[in-house]
């Protein structure tokens, strides 16, 4: 092909006393290159020419605002709920959660593709988003663990991804009036008041988003954490039981549970309480998952019957459900919580996080009956973001102590050496750990979230040195090289 470069400009010697030279005429650089060029140079050549390709992209909101956009990934019409993230980094993560189905995720951070995708950073089978909103999308892929470029990844999981539109004005408007029902199109033949009486027909809550992610059958989880990725954990074998609920669980909660010694067993939304309790766990984990607590009332009643019987621990919509089945109400907030950049505050062990969070709903603190603790607290706006029930062995949080993308303030350290978790050297790391278990006579699994430790009574508690998980102690006092604290029993903010 054939380049014309023209340099307008000719050679000139600036004199105060001789007028300037008069350019007569152009010089012309003729560039002739020639080349084979193969499907994947062609492909390179495409990307090339993003920046400059014209809006072929609507994002039509329910208020009745007009986005035009440039599209990427997949083609065709698509209506979801448009929520904004706030993490820097980890789309890839992000696009495979299955928290997010039925949204369009739209990314704040402005520069998006730069690192490409690879195969070892999902979160789940597939993605189940219903798209991705960008400000600008990456001309170029560049990392050592790139296997393939983010358009090209969309494009196979059939997912609509929109750039060149402005997501800060987007995202100024969410905060203002709330998430928003939106549609994506790539079809010039749909109008405009067309696609806004789609999003004003379409309504996320009170759909059962979490039976489209659930697994159908249960299985057993055996990965660990890669060891170059893993900091905080020495690794063991399988010495605890663990039954998994999959409302829509990501990779790295089973990862991280395995990497602290569970055998796990993952079952489907819908698995019955009774087939739980004949598997006899050490624990039951209630997992992540999308949409409203209350268009799950099966998965409700699964809490319930197992409350109380087994120790049980939840995250994110495992945590809503269990603030129901306790008597607890839920509801919808105003743009939701998304990002790996949250604040929380730890009450029990009186320091903030910095968290990974993704939900649209939240527990009603004021709902809770007697009993139930809050844990912790969002400083951004003060919701509930963890509770405990020590009568029943309960905890949860409703945040992502595995991350992913996200900080590790919440999964902060390893598990004990011994199998019994007796004797446990102190921590290394510069803040102190917040759960840990114990076994009761019964031999019953418990948890504990507590900010000092009692070497002296009945019941030695012992660190288990990791912010989310199911490890035993035992029954016995134990002599340990933890020095000795005064715990008030009183309040639940400190032990149980």
């Amino acid at each position: 092909m054939e380049l014309a470069l023209k340099n307008p400009i000719a050679p000139t010697t600036r004199s105060f006393l001789k007028p300037k030279p008069k350019v007569k005429s152009l010089r012309v650089f003729n560039l002739k290159c020639i080349s084979s060029l193969s499907s994947a140079d062609v492909a390179s050549a495409v990307v090339v020419e993003r920046p400059w390709k014209t809006s072929d992209a609507r994002l039509v909101l329910e208020d009745g605002s007009v986005w035009r956009a440039k599209s990427f990934g997949a083609r065709g019409t698509q209506v979801g709920e448009v929520v904004f993230n706030t993490s820097l980094t980890g789309y890839q993560e992000i696009l495979t959660d299955p928290s997010y189905a039925g949204q369009f995720v739209l990314m704040t951070n402005p520069h998006i593709g730069n690192t490409g995708v690879n195969f070892d950073d999902e979160e789940s089978r597939q993605c189940f988003l219903a798209g991705l909103v960008i400000r600008s999308l990456s001309i170029s892929t560049s990392n050592w663990r790139c296997t393939k470029e983010l358009g090209d990844y969309l494009l196979e999981r059939n997912i609509m991804g929109i750039y060149d539109v402005d997501t800060r004005a987007i995202t100024r408007r969410l905060r203002q009036d709330g998430s928003l029902v939106g549609v994506l199109t790539t079809e010039e033949s749909k109008t405009d008041e067309e696609l806004l009486k789609m999003s004003r027909s379409w309504d996320i809550v009170g759909i059962d988003l979490i039976s489209g992610v659930s697994c159908t059958a249960p299985y057993e989880w055996v990965d660990k954490t890669d060891p170059e990725w893993d900091f905080n954990c020495e690794g063991r074998g399988e010495i605890y039981n663990v039954i998994a609920y999959d409302f829509g669980i990501k990779h790295n909660i089973l990862r991280r549970l395995a990497s602290y010694g569970c055998k796990i067993t993952v079952v489907p939304s819908n698995w019955p309480a009774s087939e739980t309790l004949k598997m006899k766990p050490d624990g039951v984990l209630f997992s992540n998952g999308p949409g409203d607590p209350s268009a799950v009332p099966y998965a409700v009643e699964t809490v319930k019957e197992l409350l109380g019987k087994v120790p049980v621990f939840g995250i994110c919509m495992g945590h809503q459900l269990l603030g129901q089945a306790l008597g607890g109400k839920t509801f919808k907030m105003k743009f939701g919580h998304h990002g790996g950049n949250h604040p929380v505050r730890n009450l029990l062990a009186n320091r903030v996080e910095i968290s990974a969070q993704n939900h649209n709903y939240a527990v009603d603190p004021a709902s809770l009956p007697e009993g139930v603790e809050v844990t912790h607290v969002n400083l951004n706006d003060g919701s509930c973001a963890g509770l405990a029930f020590p009568a029943l062995n309960v905890m949860s949080l409703q945040y992502h102590p595995e991350a992913s993308p996200g900080p590790h303030d919440s999964d902060s350290g390893a598990p004990a050496t011994n199998l019994n978790l007796i004797p446990v050297e102190p921590c290394s790391l510069p803040h102190p750990l917040s759960i840990i278990g114990f076994r009761t006579s019964e031999g019953n699994l418990s948890f504990c979230h507590v900010q000092e430790l009692d070497c002296s009574s009945d019941v030695a508690l012992f660190r288990s040195e990791v912010n989310f998980g199911l490890f035993p102690s035992i029954l016995e006092s134990q002599e340990t090289s933890a020095p000795s604290h005064n715990v008030k029993t009183q309040s639940a903010f400190e032990w149980w």
